[in-house]
């Protein structure tokens, strides 16, 4: 792990940092503290580990818990270049809306071929930063392609002990999502262009967990109201636990 960048504002500390050729960005309290808590944060399609949201969330979660948070770019997206077959499914998608025909198959098929290259990078990187002494509670929260890589990524991360999810498709994740037992805060829009309520509400149903938690708002698919995130600060509060 190499920090490459570092700026302070507000109380947080931003830092730019590489795990071999990912790149990725640190949020953690100024004032510093030892065992933090860490939320893994996976952004949405087309946009980057940077983006307004990451960034807003990732403060709203330092401010309010004095946590650390992780984003990376996900392959083909941010700072990382594009293969040729994210070009090709990229179009396909861009075709697909200009012509007004589902997109749902092609993101689902597109972000499942992401999560098989992310999910290994998440964990090389939660080894990275729990030697750099970031080695508290781990979450994770990631919505739309956040959720198509953080699903397989908390099935098979032991160290993840809670994780905000929703806005995607019960394929290919419901089988996956039988597997994850801890607890679990879901955003769902109601009336989401994209995803049908009852493909929101399988994946939700489709979770093994016990305790978990639907938040379901009005709204169109990118309409998810703002004070969501100040829902998933508290959960991760209540369920991470304060830094030691």
């Amino acid at each position: 792990m190499h920090f490459t960048a570092e700026t302070s504002a507000n109380g947080v500390l931003e830092r730019d940092f590489t795990v071999g050729d990912v790149p990725g960005v640190l949020w953690s309290p100024a004032a510093g503290g030892e065992h933090l808590p860490l939320v893994l944060m996976g952004h949405g399609g087309g946009t980057h580990k940077k983006a307004p949201a990451m960034a807003g969330r990732a403060e709203r979660i330092v401010a309010g818990c004095g946590f650390a948070v992780a984003v990376l770019d996900a392959p083909g997206h941010g700072d990382r270049p594009r293969t040729d077959h994210d070009e090709r499914e990229i179009a396909f998608m861009q075709a697909a809306m200009a012509a007004g025909e589902p997109v749902g198959p092609i993101v689902v098929r597109y972000n499942a071929h992401l999560a098989e290259q992310a999910v290994p990078e998440w964990r090389a990187t939660l080894d990275a930063l729990q030697d750099a002494g970031f080695d508290g509670p781990v979450g994770y929260f990631g919505l739309n392609m956040g959720t198509a890589i953080g699903v397989p990524l908390t099935a098979a991360e032991p160290r993840i002990a809670a994780a905000v999810f929703g806005l995607f498709w019960p394929e290919p994740l419901a089988e996956t999502a039988k597997r994850i037992t801890i607890p679990i805060e879901f955003a769902l829009q109601w009336d989401d262009e994209h995803i049908p309520r009852e493909a929101g509400l399988a994946l939700f149903d489709a979770f093994g967990s016990k305790e978990k938690s639907l938040h379901a708002n009005a709204g169109a698919h990118k309409e998810l109201p703002r004070f969501e995130a100040d829902s998933a600060v508290r959960f991760f509060a209540r369920h991470l636990g304060g830094a030691r």
